[in-house]
């Protein structure tokens, strides 16, 4: 992970567990991650995946952005290559965080940049989580896990995030901008 400050992530998953009230030892069970996983990332330790985070923001039921993103100049620009990037610890996948949902809106904006090999498969967000992608660069199958469509760039799909869903890169360098929708 780069961009993603550990304590950012730190201060998130305490004040979002305090607020649900429930122990390190339940959110780690829903989350279906280690209890001393938990506790490192609350202390600031470890290199979370974004596989970890997602299951973490499920757990929690809060935006995966929320657990990630620091806090934001009145102004704010991200340059290409910059901003809280996520590794995927599966496939060649990186998501950028490029806008959190604020508090009075319900969205997350990444730039997604992937390579040809294995998918990234995603386990269901939250329910109600619809995301919305518009490929930029290269080809991907992009949608739910069982009928994945085919985009190439400018063409968009959206989909339900609370069900499974992929993007697989078909080129090099696939690039899609990706907006998660929590309605």
């Amino acid at each position: 992970m780069t961009g993603a400050p550990l304590q950012a992530i730190a201060t998130a998953l305490q004040r979002e567990r305090k607020r649900t009230g429930l122990s390190l030892a339940e959110v780690a069970r829903r989350a279906g991650v280690a209890k001393s996983t938990l506790s490192q990332l609350e202390a600031g330790n470890g290199n979370p995946s974004v596989e970890t985070l997602w299951a973490l923001s499920t757990a929690l039921e809060v935006p995966f952005a929320l657990l990630v993103q620091p806090p934001a100049p009145r102004v704010q620009v991200i340059r290409s290559g910059e901003g809280p990037a996520l590794f995927s610890e599966r496939s060649d996948y990186v998501a950028t965080l490029l806008s959190a949902c604020p508090t009075y809106a319900r969205r997350d904006l990444y730039l997604i940049t992937a390579q040809p090999g294995e998918p990234r498969n995603s386990d269901p967000h939250m329910s109600g989580v619809v995301e919305h992608v518009v490929l930029v660069s290269g080809r991907a199958l992009v949608g739910l896990i069982e009928d994945p469509v085919e985009l190439g760039p400018g063409d968009y799909i959206n989909y339900p995030g609370d069900l499974r869903h992929t993007f697989s890169a078909l080129e090099p360098n696939t690039v899609a901008a990706l907006l998660s929708e929590h309605v």
